[in-house]
């Protein structure tokens, strides 16, 4: 049932966007150019700003999230576990649009601070590069790093929690300290963590409303944090109600079939991944018998 239901949603996303199909071919998927007057659709600057953003929140998020999976099953007090863990969750449960309101009043501002707070010869490299507005790219992962948070830290604290006491003792029993026994734990569930990260990842690869009001949605490539960039969400969020023309709209609907692809590589890729972590972890290589001297 669920594979029809995904079959089904590609089918109806290629059938309504065969008309981008049948004039860009391929060439949407590598073309920068969103001109909607001349007709002109890529898909490139979306595509671009979409992978990128994401995977800015994931290096922000991971470490934090795990260090808050790891403090909360590990090391946190008995009193005050609960308290932290339904905080953690009430994050999950903020609406998207009340992120980017507070993105607006209160990331952006701050992000235009350092902008402005950096040294010149920072700003010459093309990282930094851009105007201090503080809507663009660093305003985006830092918001989507808050969202994935809590997905990441609660599968997470999950997963070590299920981690087999006798890991932890069995490392203390050969002379380990606390924290290399927490190592143990985390190299025990590591699969499940990762699990977790991608959980995180898709969970940014899809998010609209929170971007949309801070990344300042210009179909640009640019390597800069600074810079206002678009994702592939965002676009059909602004213009799909605008849409005029058949090209347009189908361009749109290509567009969200390009995320339909690329969020099934990637689910696909961490399946993989996690299958043959698992794989290793259950593979015990057979004894070798040794031979009788002659």
């Amino acid at each position: 049932m669920l594979i029809a239901l995904v079959c089904g949603i590609g089918v109806v996303l290629a059938h309504q966007s065969m008309p981008s199909i049948q004039k860009f071919g391929m060439s949407f998927w590598r073309t920068e150019i969103w001109d909607p007057v001349s007709g002109e659709f890529g898909a490139l600057p979306f595509i671009w700003g979409t992978l990128y953003s994401s995977v800015l929140a994931l290096l922000i998020a991971t470490p934090i999230a795990l260090g808050i999976a790891i403090f909360i099953s590990e090391l946190c007090p008995a009193v005050l576990r609960q308290p932290l863990v339904f905080v953690t969750e009430l994050l999950a449960a903020i609406p998207s649009i009340v992120y980017g309101l507070w993105g607006i009043f209160v990331l952006v501002p701050a992000v235009r601070t350092v902008e402005r707070a950096l040294p010149d010869s920072l700003r010459r490299l093309p990282i930094f590069s851009g105007p201090p507005l503080g809507l663009g790219m660093l305003s985006a992962a830092l918001i989507l790093a808050i969202m994935v948070i809590p997905f990441i830290s609660s599968i997470s604290r999950e997963v070590l929690k299920s981690v087999p006491p006798a890991q932890r003792e069995g490392a203390y029993a050969l002379g380990a300290t606390r924290f290399e026994a927490i190592r143990a734990a985390v190299f025990y569930a590591r699969t499940g963590i990762i699990g977790a990260v991608m959980l995180g990842f898709g969970r940014a690869l899809g998010e609209t409303m929170a971007v949309t009001m801070v990344i300042g949605n210009n179909p640009k490539v640019s390597l800069s944090l600074f810079a206002p960039q678009y994702t592939m969400a965002a676009v059909v969020a602004n213009e799909f109600a605008e849409a005029a023309g058949e090209l347009y709209l189908s361009a749109l609907v290509e567009i969200g079939l390009v995320l339909f692809i690329i969020t099934l590589i990637i689910n696909s890729l961490s399946r993989l991944l996690i299958w043959s972590m698992a794989r290793s972890e259950t593979f015990t290589p057979e004894p070798v018998e040794a031979e009788a001297p002659a």
